[in-house]
Order: C-alpha cells, then sequence, then structure tokens
C-alpha cells in the first residue's frame, strides 16, 4: 500500500515527527490531492498546546478533545491527483485531475441539522480536517503532508488562476469564516462604524471585507505592530496596540472618542474568548457583535443588561460551500485592491512545522505557509 511524508503531532507540546502515512484507498464521491500549500491557523496552535475540548463540547466534533496521532493543518489548497467520481464542483462544473481545489467539510446530509435546520456546519457527522487520527482510516485528513484525503459529501471548489495556492488555502478557514459572520450580520450601512477585535488572519480578512461592504470607517484593536501595519494596509482607518495600551478602559475610551461617544455599530471579536467583555462594553446600544475568535479562550459570563441594551449577539461556527466559494471570488476580484499576500508571513518545509506551529502560537506569524517537501 503505498504511502507519503506527513508531519505528525504525537502528543502536545512536543516536535512533531515526519513520519510515513499510508495513502488511502478512495471511496465513491472521494478525492485525493497532492498538496500544493497548507497554511496554519490558530485552531492549528491550539491543537497543538492541547487546549481543545477543555470545556467538555465533546458532542460538537469540531471542537471535541483531539486524539493524537494526527496531521495538523485544515487549510489545504491542492491539486487532483485521484478521485473516484464523477465529481463536480460546487457550480456542478465537472472535475478532472489536475485542477486545482480547496474543499469543505464531510457533512453527512441526513441528520437534523442538515436535513431540517440546513445548518450543515452543525453536522453530528461532520468529517473536519487537522485533527483526525494518522494511523487510521482515511489517515490523510490534515493539510501538512504530502497528499491530503477529501472524503465523501465533501463539496469542492476551484481554484482560478488569478488565486494563488498559499491564498486559497487561507481561505479555507478564515476567509470562508469571515465570509459567513458578514452573512448572518447581513448588510452594512454606509453610515456604520465596525471595530474589530484582533489583527490575526480573521481580523484582517474582516477588515478587507468590511472595507469592500462600504463601512464608514474601520476600527482595529490588535497587536503586534507588524500585523496593525497590514490592517491599515487593508483599509483599517484607526488602529490601537494592545502592546502599547494595556488598560481596558484606555481602549474602551479609544473607540468611544472616534464614534461620538457612542461607541461602534458592529465590532467583530476575531481574537478569542478573552474580548468578548470588552467588546460588550464599547459597542453602542442596539449595535451588533459578531463573535468569531472563540477556540483556546476561556469561558466568559455576558452580563445580562448586554440584552438590555439591545445588543444583538452573532455567533459563527465555520462556514458552508457558499462561503468557501465567495472568498476564493473575493481573493480573485478584489486582488488589485488589497494586497493579499501579506497575510502569508513565512515559508516552512514540512520538516519545520514544528517551527511553524510553535511561532503561531507565540503569535510571531501571522499565516505560516507549509510546502510539502522536506529542507534540502
Amino acid at each position: 500500500m503505498a504511502d507519503c511524508l506527513a508531519a505528525v503531532v504525537n502528543e502536545p507540546l512536543k516536535p512533531l515527527e515526519i513520519r510515513r502515512v499510508t495513502i488511502p484507498e478512495l471511496e465513491p464521491n472521494s478525492v485525493l490531492i497532492k498538496v500544493d500549500a497548507a497554511t496554519l491557523c490558530g485552531t492549528d496552535a491550539h491543537r497543538w498546546l492541547g487546549h481543545m475540548g477543555e470545556d467538555g463540547n465533546s458532542d460538537f466534533p469540531f471542537i471535541s478533545a483531539t486524539v493524537a496521532p494526527f496531521i495538523p493543518g485544515h487549510e489545504t489548497s491542492g491539486t487532483i491527483a485521484d478521485m473516484r467520481g464523477p465529481l463536480t464542483d460546487v457550480l456542478h462544473e465537472p472535475l478532472k485531475v489536475g485542477e486545482r481545489i480547496i474543499s469543505t467539510y464531510s457533512h453527512c446530509g441526513e441528520c437534523y441539522y442538515c436535513r431540517v435546520a440546513r445548518q450543515t456546519t452543525l453536522c453530528t457527522n461532520c468529517v473536519s480536517y487537522g485533527h483526525s487520527r494518522a494511523d487510521k482510516f482515511p489517515y490523510l485528513l490534515g493539510g501538512c503532508a504530502e497528499y491530503h484525503y477529501f472524503p465523501p459529501n465533501a463539496s469542492f471548489i476551484k481554484v482560478p488562476d488569478e488565486v494563488s495556492s498559499p491564498l486559497a488555502a487561507s481561505a479555507a478557514c478564515a476567509l470562508r469564516t469571515v465570509m459567513h459572520a458578514f452573512e448572518q450580520l447581513e448588510t452594512i450601512a454606509s453610515h456604520e462604524t465596525v471595530l474589530i477585535q484582533g489583527c490575526g488572519p480573521l481580523g484582517l480578512y474582516s477588515t478587507a471585507v468590511a472595507r469592500d461592504r462600504g463601512a464608514r470607517k474601520i476600527l482595529v484593536i490588535g497587536a503586534p505592530a507588524a500585523r496593525l501595519e497590514v490592517a491599515r494596509e487593508w483599509g483599517a482607518d484607526e488602529v490601537l496596540n494592545l502592546d502599547e495600551v494595556k488598560s481596558s478602559e484606555d481602549r474602551v475610551d479609544w473607540a468611544r472618542s472616534l464614534t461620538g461617544g457612542r461607541g461602534p455599530d458592529i465590532v467583530f471579536q476575531c481574537a478569542n474568548s478573552a474580548a468578548i467583555p470588552e467588546g460588550l462594553r464599547i459597542i453602542r446600544p442596539g449595535g451588533r457583535y459578531v463573535n468569531i475568535g472563540v477556540t483556546g479562550g476561556p469561558n466568559v459570563a455576558i452580563p445580562p443588561m448586554t440584552f438590555f441594551r439591545g445588543v444583538r449577539l452573532f455567533g459563527v461556527v465555520m462556514a458552508e460551500a457558499r462561503h468557501f466559494y465567495q472568498a476564493i471570488d473575493f481573493l480573485a476580484t478584489r486582488r488589485d485592491k488589497f494586497p493579499f499576500e501579506k497575510i502569508i508571513s513565512g515559508t516552512y518545509t514540512l520538516d519545520k512545522t514544528t517551527d511553524a506551529i510553535k511561532a503561531m502560537s507565540e503569535y510571531r506569524e501571522v499565516k505560516p505557509l507549509i510546502l510539502p517537501r522536506l529542507a534540502n
């Protein structure tokens, strides 16, 4: 049976092992890609740190405790090497070997969330990437490998020539989640101010989409300075460095001073749950609070007065197939408006994945790129 190289997590906080992992026999309606690019996000760092599943949410596969050994990486772009089809993409165009694609997670299509609620991101049989065991079928469900398996019932989005493989990979998590968040938010009026907590990949893409959707003013709170500079280039009007302004009171005052004393109309929480209490203080009465960055943060209490103030709360869980398509289309059609390539902050070979994931956990990287080869 054939195999390929992969970077494997055996224990939290320990160096990843480069090992040979089985390439699975393809099931009907499945795809095997040769990885072109894998990017890492904060969730990958939290899995390596051992944070996932700490709060007992074992009934939700994506946030349940991760069991080693596993291949990290759920943002993967690659070229179709084999498939059991025929298969089509989300536009119902035939897929062919040699085409570049990204993939949604697989959902069953039969459970309450798939058939009644029509919220496939909550599917109880969801197969998500970056945390499944590498020693059990189908083995290759993480991007930090030479090949990646996409199981049956996933949806596929072709990557156009205008979008590089590293950016396409980043769209397969951060940007598609942001598109889902903006869909829940519905519209941004031309007079509204948006504040974004966090300037990692979620915060940066939220900045770009908010600018594209016509926000009057965009404020960003985050760190370090290099990320805030990218936020400015992607449309932020004002930024506040968490490394310099330590007091929550000062940050609240800053946001209110730029919004006529009211607070922003819309707040995107793109850091972690520790930012929620401050965000709920900052937002104006009747504003809309969109929570995206949740993994790895502490449990927090929401003051009852939040609801009396008329604040509307929105939670976002991953993304539907349409959001993946919207993300790729956004990169393709707005590439002259935003320097998207600046989100890729460092490039690593497969045997340097430990360095990449450690740098991500320490906020030294924005979006590290993992190439599916060993260093020379």
